[in-house]
């Protein structure tokens, strides 16, 4: 971090109505001054908008409204300037190009972020859950990302980290007192702390299947032997003919995947070839590709055709691709063709065959009949991921790591008050814990890990 002061667009590139151009830095305001037609911004007060031109000598590039706002009650807690121009992406470029020109330098990938988090306005968590706000595609990952924004997770780790770091200073203390061979944390009050972090910390975690699915969607995976009517499911879910629909067996040679929001939630609907055995090398390939997206995903909807009598193939296609992290809709499709009668026994035959539970719907994608419960019941597997006494929800990757690490760590903690071992070993196995924990928000972290993080911003933000 130094103390240039930086520039970006804030905007989408591209045509718009307006675009935003921020500065932040020290000599934000003097720059904005050097290149601004119009009142002296040097001498306004904070929070305040100003009508004018941006300017390069005696040339006019825009008619431009200026806001100014000064350290420290800003994003960054530097001053920070922003321009509002006609939505051009030349004007833009050109406004850039007057600004470094003037002072300025182009900002890096997630730059102001970094210096909000570099200057105490925001914690890590928080600086990733604007990268997660800005990349919500649906309600529920809003809301996370709002929570998290809010410092949902940070409060939760510094109550554990509060509560931990009291028991390493009388650790520590005892460390101290080493020949005298006295003791000041209560052994049995340290244990008992350790399982309440435990089980926060395992709630947490087990959270994290659900944040994952609210932020980048529930991958469903649609499988069945050809014709069966996968193609048309998708096109009936989306409401358009995004997949070809044909008798001929096999037009479904890749993958095609597309997002279905249903109550808030993101679903990543994976239409996939037909399972048969076959001897086009195009189609086993994408047969085979098929089994690959399975093996990716969170549910299968299985589809087998209401009218057929032997499903000996669908069983053999279906039992190998079971897991126990899988969850399984089977849907009896084309109902419309055939008498209630027969749904039931074919339900019967699939509870008989396959060993892991799963549920049964009966549906007919081209007369739209059931498509509802279909939707239900995917809605309702993100709804049985919730943790109900954990408001806090886990989405980041990151996060989770540094969960897992501080989870083992405190149980490296109990192990050693358990086996009576040294003071010295005790206070390291504590201090890992605090680190683990402290590298969610922050406290603890590196350069690496930061350059990882920020890369990952747009520039502007």
């Amino acid at each position: 971090m130094n103390n240039d002061t930086i520039c970006a667009l804030a905007t989408a590139n591209g045509i718009g109505a307006l675009g935003i151009i921020r500065l932040s830095g020290e000599d934000a305001v003097r720059i904005a001054q050097k290149t601004f037609k119009g009142k002296n911004l040097e001498k306004q007060k904070s929070h305040t908008v100003h009508y004018g031109y941006i300017v390069d000598g005696d040339e006019i590039i825009d008619e431009i409204m200026v806001s100014v706002f000064l350290a420290p009650k800003t994003f960054t807690t530097e001053n920070v300037v922003e321009i509002s121009f006609h939505g051009s992406p030349y004007i833009g470029k050109k406004i850039l190009e007057v600004l470094i020109k003037n002072g300025a330098r182009m900002a890096k990938a997630g730059e102001f972020t970094m210096r909000a988090f570099m200057n105490g306005r925001i914690d890590l968590s928080q600086a990733e859950a604007i990268a997660d706000m800005i990349a919500s595609e649906n309600e529920a990952s809003r809301k996370v990302a709002v929570n998290q924004l809010k410092g949902g997770i940070t409060n939760e780790i510094s109550i554990l980290r509060t509560d931990l770091l009291n028991f390493v200073s009388l650790i520590e203390l005892e460390l101290d007192f080493a020949e005298e061979d006295v003791e000041f944390a209560d052994r049995s009050a340290l244990m008992a702390l350790i399982h309440k972090i435990e089980d926060k910390l395992k709630s947490l975690i087990d959270s994290f299947q659900y944040g994952n699915a609210v932020k980048n969607g529930v991958a469903v995976a649609i499988l069945g032997k050809p014709n069966a009517g996968k193609s048309t499911l998708l096109n009936a879910l989306l409401k358009e003919e995004r997949a070809i629909v044909s008798n001929i067996a096999g037009t479904t040679r890749d993958t095609i995947e597309e997002i279905l929001h249903i109550k808030g939630n993101a679903f990543r609907l994976i239409d996939t070839a037909g399972l048969r055995e076959t001897t086009d090398e195009i189609e086993k390939i994408g047969v085979k590709k098929a089994i690959e997206k399975v093996e990716q995903a969170d549910v299968l909807i299985y589809l087998a055709d209401a009218a057929t009598t032997d499903f000996t193939e669908d069983f053999l296609m279906l039992k190998p691709l079971i897991r126990t992290d899988l969850k399984i809709i089977i849907c009896a499709t084309k109902i419309d063709e055939v008498i209630p009668e027969q749904h039931e026994k074919m339900e019967a035959v699939f509870r008989k065959e396959i060993p892991q539970a799963f549920d049964f719907i009966k549906i007919s994608a081209l007369e739209n009949q059931n498509l509802q419960d279909l939707k239900n019941e995917l809605s309702s597997y993100v709804e049985q991921l919730k943790t109900a006494e954990n408001n806090v929800v886990i989405t980041n990757q990151r996060h989770y790591e540094a969960l897992q690490k501080s989870l083992e760590s405190v149980k490296r903690v109990e192990d050693a008050v358990t086996s009576k071992i040294s003071t010295e070993l005790l206070a390291y196995e504590l201090r890992n814990a605090l680190e683990y924990l402290g590298e969610i928000s922050g406290e603890f972290t590196n350069d690496e890990v930061l350059g990882n993080i920020f890369s990952k911003f747009c520039i502007g933000k």
